[in-house]
C-alpha cells in the first residue's frame, strides 16, 4: 500500500514563493525506486503535469514553470518537494503529487489529495 500526502499550499501574493511537500508512505525503500511528479488542476480544466523527477533524480519541467519551479527529492525522508518562486495568479490551482513505479516486483501508481495554492493580491 502506497499513500501520498501533499502539504504546504496556501495564499500568497504575486511574486512570492511557496514550497510544497509530498510525503510517500511505502514499504521498505520502495520510495527510492519511485518516479515522482507534480501536477496541478484548475476546475474545468485538464490536470497539468508540471515537473517530474526520476529515481536517479533526473528532472523535467514544462515550459510554463521552467526557471520558476524546482522539483527535488529526499529519499531519506520519503519526500518530494516543489519549490515555487515568482508565483503568478495563473499558478492558482490544486497541486497534486503522483508516485509511480511501473517495473519490478512491486508496482504502483498513487495520487495524493492535493493542496490548494492561491496567488492573489
Amino acid at each position: 500500500q502506497v499513500q501520498v500526502v501533499e502539504s504546504g499550499g496556501g495564499l500568497v501574493q504575486p511574486g512570492e514563493s511557496l514550497r510544497l511537500s509530498c510525503v510517500v508512505s511505502a514499504p521498505g525503500n520502495i520510495f527510492s525506486f519511485a518516479h515522482m511528479g507534480w501536477y496541478r488542476q484548475v476546475p474545468g480544466k485538464e490536470r497539468e503535469l508540471l515537473a517530474t523527477i526520476t529515481n536517479s533524480s533526473s528532472t523535467i519541467y514544462v515550459d510554463s514553470v521552467k526557471g520558476r519551479f524546482t522539483i527535488s527529492r529526499d529519499n531519506a525522508k520519503n519526500t518530494v518537494y516543489l519549490q515555487m518562486n515568482s508565483l503568478k495568479p495563473e499558478d492558482t490551482a490544486v497541486y497534486l503529487c503522483k508516485a509511480e513505479r511501473s517495473s519490478g516486483s512491486f508496482t504502483f501508481n498513487a495520487w495524493g489529495q492535493g493542496t490548494q495554492v492561491t496567488v492573489s493580491s
